[in-house]
Formats: C-alpha cells, structure tokens, sequence
C-alpha cells in the first residue's frame, strides 16, 4: 500500500489548471499548426496566423490562451492500492482548483445556476472518479470553456438509426455549432451508455492524445470519415470559410441496452486545453 498526502493532489492540481490555461498540449499545438499550414482559405489562413501568434504570446508571457480560463474538468483515475491521507479527495481536487484560479490570476467563471452568485475561486470542479488497479494516481484536467460547451448535444437514437444516424447527429452538432463554438475545433463523441454515460465520454474524448488512434478498427474509420465530412462543410477558421473547420474528430464507445443507441457530441475550440500527470 502506497500512501500520498492530500496536499501534493492539491498541489499538483493547481499547478495543471495553471498550466492548461497557459500552454496548448503538444499534440494539439502540432495538429494546429499543420492545419495552418493546409487551409486552403486565404481568410482562413489569416484567422489561423493570429490564433498562432495569439498561442505564442501566450506560452511566452505566461498569460491565458483564452480569456474564458474555463469550468474545470478533472479525471482522475486512482490506484486501489493507494491510500490518501489528509483531507478526502474531493476537498483536495476543490482547494487545487480554487488556488489554481486565484493565485493564477485566471477567470473565474463558476455561478450558482439560477441566482448567478459567483463562486469567486471558479470551485466546485466537476470531477470523474475511476478506481483502477496499481498504486498511482492518474490525473487530467481539462478546463472547458463554454463558447463550445453551449454547442454540444446529446441524442437518444434508436437501434434502427444505426451509423447512419450516428453520421447524422455529429454532422448536424457540428453544423448547428457553426461559428459559435470558436472553430478549428476538435469533436469529441461518446457512442453507447446511457444518457450520462455517452456524455462523460464525449468530454473524455477530447482529452485523448491526438497521436492516438482507437484499436476498434470501425471507430478509426468513423473518425477519418466524420473529420473529412465536417472539413467539407465550409465552416472554416472562427466561422468565416475554409477548409479546416475540425482538426480532429475522437471517439469513445461503451455497450448499451438493446433498446437504444445513446450518442454524445461535445466540441471543444481551438484551444482543447488538458494537462495530465500521475503521481
């Protein structure tokens, strides 16, 4: 049994959502800039030139890559032979988050749903739990903006749908989405479940390295063919034309009841921004 003190969860918890909000992620900063490299738009590339700058400027004076620093988003996968002494899991991520925020200096966006109180340290987190085997702690935070939240959908199918009608959801998010969901984007997408189930993998889908392929060889084929369809839709850069609307498309997949076929589509901007550790 391995012990880890609640205080270097929170520790390394508010070193990433500094760092997420900061620095793009390696995989997403290559497929950027290979992006702007192929758009075909003269606009497009223009959009595409700024938002490189603008990763620039953020990555070397260490201020946020976007001004909505997000709802942070944790997944965190720990070992069953790790015991965490101090506070409990859930109050060490929340502490990570709000000295994440405010010693950051980054926005803090979270309010109470309807009176709209804000919470002023952008806490609590919304966090995904996930026991596994070993004696580590696997950590992704992933602040998500919602610009592009606001974009995405859930869609209850049913069994007779099938792919066509999977083809058919993310096509139509993406399209309804349009500008608002600050293209070039990244769609993530969680087939199977239950209503919440397919969600929380959309969101998990976008955190996935893109130098990753899925090993199911029909989700590998459904990816290539949903990026080459929304790249065709015309979208573009920040919604004003081009050949680069999407720069990825992942999916996750989970069984399901014979009597559904739940389907997730949750886009992410540009940015896409998720920092991982284990400890």
């Amino acid at each position: 049994m391995r012990t880890v003190n609640s205080e270097e969860i929170t520790r390394n918890i508010k070193e990433m959502c500094i760092e997420a909000n900061h620095v793009l992620s390696k995989d997403m900063e290559t497929v950027f800039l290979k992006a702007a490299e192929r758009e075909k738009s003269d606009l497009g590339r223009q959009v595409l030139c700024q938002l490189k700058e603008n990763l620039k400027i953020a990555g070397e004076d260490r201020i946020p890559i976007c001004q909505d620093t997000g709802m942070a988003v944790i997944f965190i996968k720990v070992g069953q032979d790790v015991h965490i002494e101090g506070k409990n899991l859930t109050d060490a991520i929340n502490q990570g988050v709000s000295e994440g925020y405010v010693e950051g200096y980054l926005r803090k966006s979270i309010v109470e749903p309807i009176k709209r109180i804000n919470t002023k340290d952008n806490t609590p987190a919304v966090i995904h739990y996930e026991i596994v085997s070993g004696d580590k702690i696997d950590i992704t935070v992933a602040p998500k903006g919602f610009g592009s939240e606001n974009m995405s959908r859930i869609f209850m199918l049913k069994p007779a749908d099938g792919l066509e009608g999977v083809k058919e959801a993310i096509l139509t998010t993406v399209k309804e989405a349009g500008p608002n969901a600050c293209p070039p984007m990244v769609v993530g997408v969680g087939i199977g479940g239950s209503f919440e189930k397919c969600a929380q993998m959309a969101k998990h889908a976008l955190t996935r390295d893109l130098n990753e392929t899925p090993e199911i060889p029909y989700v590998r084929e459904l990816e290539e063919e949903m990026l080459l369809k929304i790249n065709k839709l015309g979208i573009g850069p920040g919604g004003l034309g081009g050949s680069v609307t999407a720069l990825s498309v992942n999916i996750e997949t989970y069984p399901t009841h014979i009597a559904g076929l739940p389907v997730a589509v949750n886009i992410c901007c540009h940015v896409n921004r998720h920092a991982h550790r284990i400890l």
